[in-house]
């Protein structure tokens, strides 16, 4: 036992946290490595944060008590589980004794909603105002806000949190009932995230965080609605380009036992990779959704990561000359990543790059990129296989 933890609040913690891990919380998130005090039912996963660093988090809910009724969630108000709450205070003291027995680092506090959002987001904005004003805690936090939840609970949550994130669920108002029948689309979840943007530009972070605002988060249920891809990236792609979103998270539906989507099929895991890789493409490489390759039931396809298909499509009888390509010309290219870009940029400098061996020393990927490229005018020699590869 540590500090002054009880018996009964590690099986709350138990529950909750275990809860908590049908949300994602940041990237790259697994279940940490066994510790000491394992048995006792601490659940933390290793995270790794917007900064590029990896913490070890807690992931929570408040309260797995729930007044809605989501179609596809175990937590929903219809099915009888057993569900258990923190008061606020009791949560804190919980997170400062698991930060000074060296168990965490961090956390990631959602919560099911209770009394309507107002009053849950209420009830969050407490517990990190407990932590962080009363307890002084200085750790990472991030904090959900809730359906519903109001402009100035909205600003009061982003002076408190390191991230904040509103799960949207579906892409928009027509695929959200199919999920979740008694949330609103447009005035509850799109317009709260809409807000933490108009914040981080009308409002000075003063009194913020570390003097600055934080990065704000959403996450879809892959494949619950019907939904296409298209329908998926053209709404994250207005919230990366106008809404300053930082990160999208994808979740593959999966069926639950007790709930009216129990016999739904389960979404493939390669759909929400396809989704996340087109994300980076849109985000970081400087592709359009519009730019992307899609299926005749407007999906991504399956057999080639997005970046693969749209080479395939557009580079494979126009390669790119790579002793003259431009910056966002070669981040297109397959094989070759923001750091090969650079590499190459500086290589040529010096010398004309006239075989593979040159790139694969520079750290290209030459089996992804050599079919897309001039070397010197040429393309580079390939050799062929012997034998079948799957």
């Amino acid at each position: 036992m540590f500090y002054n933890t009880n018996v009964d609040n590690l099986q709350k913690l138990k529950l909750l946290s275990s809860a908590s891990l049908l949300e994602a919380g940041e990237d790259g998130c697994r279940q940490a490595a066994a510790h000491p005090d394992a048995h006792k039912g601490i659940v933390v996963t290793d995270a790794r944060l917007p900064n590029g660093k990896v913490t070890r988090l807690l992931k929570s809910l408040l309260s797995s008590y729930c007044e809605n009724n989501c179609l596809y969630c175990p937590f929903r108000s219809a099915r009888d589980i057993r569900r258990d709450t923190w008061q606020p205070e009791e949560f804190a003291r919980m997170v400062l004794n698991l930060t000074n027995a060296g168990l965490i680092q961090g956390v990631f506090l959602s919560s099911g909603v209770v009394n309507g959002g107002v009053f849950t987001q209420d009830k969050l904005i407490a517990a990190a105002e407990i932590l962080r004003h009363k307890m002084d805690y200085r750790g990472y936090l991030h904090l959900k806000i809730m359906p519903g939840a109001e402009f100035d609970q909205v600003a009061a949550t982003m002076r408190l949190a390191d991230r904040v994130s509103i799960n949207l669920e579906a892409p928009n108002e027509h695929r959200l009932p199919a999920l979740a029948p008694q949330k609103r689309f447009n005035d509850q979840l799109f317009t709260p995230l809409k807000w933490v943007d108009a914040i981080r530009h009308q409002q000075f972070p003063t009194k913020a965080w570390k003097g600055r605002w934080p990065s704000s988060s959403t996450q879809f249920v892959v494949g619950g609605a019907g939904e296409s891809d298209i329908e998926l990236l053209e709404i994250t792609q207005t919230l990366h380009r106008l809404y300053g979103l930082r990160r999208a998270y994808y979740s593959a539906f999966k069926p639950h036992y007790d709930t009216p989507l129990e016999s739904h099929a389960p979404v493939p895991l390669k759909r929400e990779l396809r989704l996340y890789q087109a994300d980076y493409l849109i985000r970081d490489y400087g592709f359009s959704r519009e730019e992307l390759i899609f299926d005749r039931q407007e999906n991504l396809p399956l057999e080639y990561d997005p970046k693969e298909a749209w080479a395939r499509q557009c580079l494979s009888d126009h390669p790119l000359e790579v002793n003259r390509a431009s910056r966002e010309e070669l981040l297109r290219v397959p094989g070759i990543g923001p750091k090969g870009v650079q590499a190459i940029l500086k290589a040529r400098r010096w010398h004309t790059l006239r075989d593979l061996s040159c790139l694969a020393r520079i750290g290209v990927n030459t089996r992804r990129a050599g079919d897309y490229l001039l070397l010197d005018g040429s393309r580079a020699p390939r050799q062929l296989c012997l034998f079948p590869m799957d």
